[in-house]
């Protein structure tokens, strides 16, 4: 997802982005830069959308959260500014979730981006074994940020091809700017010994996928409880597995096939372990974390991301803490959501990630969720007609 997640990452997160079932199927392509240029017309009315009191109450303590950010961020999509959010946000701080479907009437316009046909999946705070010291069973390190991450341009890159900003990577001790250390070579060592270690994981096959959501939550054999968030990346190349499982012909039904989800990558990892193994390191992306506090995990906008209340949006098409309705094949992801959150894989008009909390029905949810239909985004009133509709 952000938090990171590979997602911008969260997001991103990776990231950072994506969970890996997320990435093995394609969203629709948009060719235009931002949601102006993709086009606005106006959506139905908010009163026929039939928001359900549980639902609105949810996204009005999300919207209220994301106030803060929403008055001073920009916003890539070049449909608001910060000032237009400001009648909404003053009213949010006293009114009572109970009459959150009102709310939502009274400030807001619905709008159609593009063609308004949405692509959404699912992530979620993973829960695997973890504990703040290595001991048996816990041999998997969790990394901080190492100081000797920074931006340059390496030698393979010939100086017209300079453009941008410039790669992540490290001097090596030569004094030869080059890429940072892959996976395979994280694994094999690479940082080990330098005071990284922020905790220990117990299971390689869970770690992996934390690090594809960008946060989680290490549960000690003690029964406390380590939450952690994306901090950075190594800059490297990120390669869904889903993907290539996909093109070396593993996905189906039959003998020694696998289902297309992030259920059956795991079990494949799991009862294949050499070629799981050599598979995982084919993604040579690692992502580094930090402790977090709070109640819940950070997404891009920097505010908690609550379940079945926040989705991570691309914010060239979506503003960070715009509301967003969605109407899906798949019922349970159906209804308002508050846009918080990156992912590297959630790109284009209408493409959407669901949040779905911690725990193992999120993970069931999440790891299965795959819906389409159609998006309405929630913008301050007045907004389309300031902007034109297209």
């Amino acid at each position: 997802m952000a938090w990171g997640r590979m997602r911008g990452l969260a997001s991103l997160a990776a990231l950072v982005a994506l969970a890996a079932c997320a990435a093995m199927t394609p969203g629709p392509s948009v060719s235009p830069s931002n949601a102006l240029l993709a086009g606005a017309q106006r959506g139905p009315a908010i009163g026929s959308l039939q928001i359900s009191p549980e639902d609105a109450g949810g996204a009005l303590v999300s919207f209220l959260e994301s106030c803060p950010r929403l008055l001073q961020r920009q916003d890539s999509s070049g449909l608001t500014r910060p000032g237009d959010w400001l009648p909404a946000c003053d009213a949010a701080a006293s009114w009572h979730p109970g009459d959150a479907s009102e709310f939502f009437g009274a400030y807001f316009e619905t709008a159609i981006i593009g063609d308004g046909q949405a692509f959404a999946t699912g992530y979620y705070e993973p829960e695997i074994a973890g504990s703040r010291t290595r001991q048996p069973g816990f041999d998997v390190p969790v990394y901080a940020l190492p100081a000797d991450l920074e931006r340059g341009w390496t030698q393979d890159i010939p100086p017209d091809e300079r453009t941008g900003q410039p790669p992540l990577g490290r001097w090596d001790e030569s004094g030869s700017f080059v890429r940072y250390f892959e996976r395979a070579q994280i694994e094999d060592g690479a940082l080990a010994g330098r005071g990284l270690e922020i905790a220990w994981a117990a299971d390689p096959v869970e770690f992996f996928f934390l690090q594809i959501q960008g946060s989680g939550r290490l549960l000690a054999p003690d029964g406390s409880v380590i939450r952690i968030g994306y901090a950075g990346q190594n800059g490297r190349e990120y390669v869904s597995i889903g993907s290539v499982m996909r093109e070396r012909g593993l996905f189906g039904e039959g003998p020694g096939q696998y289902e297309p989800s992030m259920q059956g990558i795991m079990r494949y990892l799991r009862e294949n372990p050499q070629e799981g193994a050599e598979l995982m390191r084919l993604n040579k992306s690692w992502v580094f974390f930090r402790e977090l506090e709070g109640d819940g995990p950070l997404g891009a906008l920097e505010v908690p991301v609550r379940r079945e209340s926040s989705v991570a949006a691309d914010p060239s098409f979506v503003p960070l803490g715009a509301p967003v309705f969605l109407t899906l094949d798949r019922k349970i992801a159906n209804g308002l959501w508050i846009a918080q959150d990156t992912g590297g894989a959630i790109k284009g008009a209408n493409r959407f990630d669901t949040f779905w909390g911690a725990g193992g029905d999120a993970r069931e949810v999440a790891g299965a969720m795959s819906g389409r239909g159609e998006a309405l985004l929630l913008l301050p009133k007045g907004t389309l007609e300031r902007i034109g509709e297209q």
